[in-house]
């Protein structure tokens, strides 16, 4: 289940963090002391309000459907209209509900409201090479890999190379390859 973040998610969202931090480090920008704070959560909303006002992402959160406890987040980002119709999809989820397929599902749904509801025409994601779990739920969710961005982010304090991975609107679900 999808929905967006709302302020009082706080506790939730900071203990799955929390939790899963050793976790979701190596394949995240380094962590700021306050990471976790009520404040930087405040400014988090925020932003995500901010961006969701102006069209240029849209935040989720994913619950588990057993229990309704918060699991992850994704995001629809770089949103653009115009010639691109394109965005970017990016995801995190805590540690032990890894492997569950939940983060797969959340994938496809978030691509197929990007493309039915927004209209978009592609959707790209990043992600180290070395982050096996990510490929296989870009892979599974359709993604197809397109190259190598030397150097793209900067991922817990070290500037990484990334694989682009991309799926376009007319893609069949789950036809992910690597190309």
């Amino acid at each position: 289940m999808l929905r967006v973040p709302y302020t009082n998610d706080y506790r939730e969202w900071s203990a799955v963090r929390g939790e899963s931090r050793a976790f979701l480090e190596p394949w995240e920008p380094r962590w700021t002391p306050d990471e976790l704070d009520r404040t930087a959560w405040r400014l988090r909303i925020g932003r995500y309000r901010e961006d969701y006002a102006q069209g240029t992402a849209i935040a989720f959160f994913i619950f588990e459907k057993a229990s309704g406890k918060l699991a992850g987040g994704i995001t629809l980002g770089n949103i653009r209209h115009g010639v691109s119709q394109s965005g970017h999809v990016g995801y995190w989820i805590g540690e032990r509900f890894g492997g569950r397929g939940l983060m797969t599902d959340a994938v496809k749904v978030v691509c197929r409201f990007a493309f039915d509801t927004l209209r978009l025409h592609r959707i790209e994601a990043a992600c180290i090479p070395d982050n096996v779990r990510s490929i296989r739920v870009l892979e599974k969710a359709g993604f197809r890999r397109e190259g190598l961005l030397r150097s793209y982010l900067r991922i817990n304090g070290i500037w990484q190379d990334h694989y682009l991975y991309a799926r376009i609107a007319d893609d069949p679900p789950g036809a992910g390859t690597k190309d």
